[in-house]
């Protein structure tokens, strides 16, 4: 599962959305255009309903909450939480996240995201309060976090895959191009039954309503996934890539928006699983239900 923050479907308008240029691929779907256009590697493309029932815009803790755990987290707090799930929500994923669902059930489990060393030194206990959907998701299943010795041996990758924003204080990292990284994510996601990696760069270009800095964000990521996907097993591995929310598909606001979360599926039971899928709340389940089958 590759979870990219602030995705939406947007409307086929160049002057508000990076997904319109033309060299796009996999990020070419629009709201008011009924055509179909085929992905590479075979993917099937949907629209998820992200608002979950609740007035206001989708956030990120109430949609991350709902998505990698299916409880519909902005009604039971009656709002659309932004930023960091609060204790409500940080019990819900807990008990309900797909990880540690997943892993209680005898599956092999992973967050595929380097953290960097300031993470370690303080320890999750002290950051709780500051700690993503994902980190608490992790936390819940009780497996490691990487860390930087398994980013230079090519067995995790940083949120910016390329690490060009941590050279400047960890000069000896590697930089990865994109096509690098995406083929460093494949090679370990095969050694687990299910693998999630989250990429925020898009929710953060989305806010800053800079169309280079979008077009750039977004050919990066056509460019992993595409290196990604070929070195995938599809005829025996589903890849499922979906959002919490649109924000990056319309530069005209600063917020995020009603969009339908992006979505796209590839590879084995692709047919299956987006036939189960209507918004965002049916991702676990749904994913839940597939891993059972497998």
């Amino acid at each position: 599962m590759i979870f990219i923050d602030g995705l939406g479907v947007g409307e086929k308008n160049p002057k508000i959305n990076p997904c319109c240029h033309q060299e796009f691929q996999f990020f070419n779907n629009f709201i008011d255009d009924d055509s179909e256009t085929p992905k590479p590697f075979g993917g099937i493309a949907l629209p998820l309903d992200a608002t979950l029932g609740v007035a206001g815009l989708p956030q990120s803790a109430t949609g991350q909450t709902a998505l990698l755990t299916g409880v519909n987290a902005a009604k039971v707090l009656n709002r659309h939480l932004q930023g960091f799930p609060n204790e409500t929500l940080r019990q819900i994923i807990k008990r309900e996240s797909i990880l540690k669902r997943l892993k209680d059930r005898g599956k092999s489990v992973a967050f595929i995201n380097t953290y960097t060393p300031i993470f370690f030194q303080l320890g999750p206990e002290v950051l709780e309060r500051r700690l993503s959907v994902t980190s608490i998701a992790t936390l819940a299943a009780d497996f490691p976090f990487f860390d930087f010795e398994d980013l230079k041996n090519e067995r995790s990758i940083y949120q910016e895959f390329t690490n060009q924003s941590l050279r400047s204080k960890y000069p000896d990292l590697p930089i990865f191009t994109p096509q690098k990284a995406g083929k460093i994510l494949a090679a370990a996601s095969r050694n687990f039954d299910f693998s999630l990696y989250e990429y925020f760069q898009t929710d953060r270009a989305g806010h800053s309503q800079d169309m280079e800095r979008a077009h750039a964000e977004l050919l990066k990521l056509e460019q992993f996934l595409g290196a990604f996907l070929e070195e995938t097993d599809l005829a025996s591995t589903l890849v499922l890539l979906t959002s919490d929310h649109g924000n990056i598909e319309d530069l005209s606001l600063r917020t995020h928006t009603k969009n339908p979360a992006m979505t796209i599926a590839w590879g084995q039971g692709k047919q299956k699983v987006i036939q189960e899928l209507e918004t965002i709340l049916d991702v676990t389940p749904t994913l839940l239900n597939y891993a059972t089958d497998c």
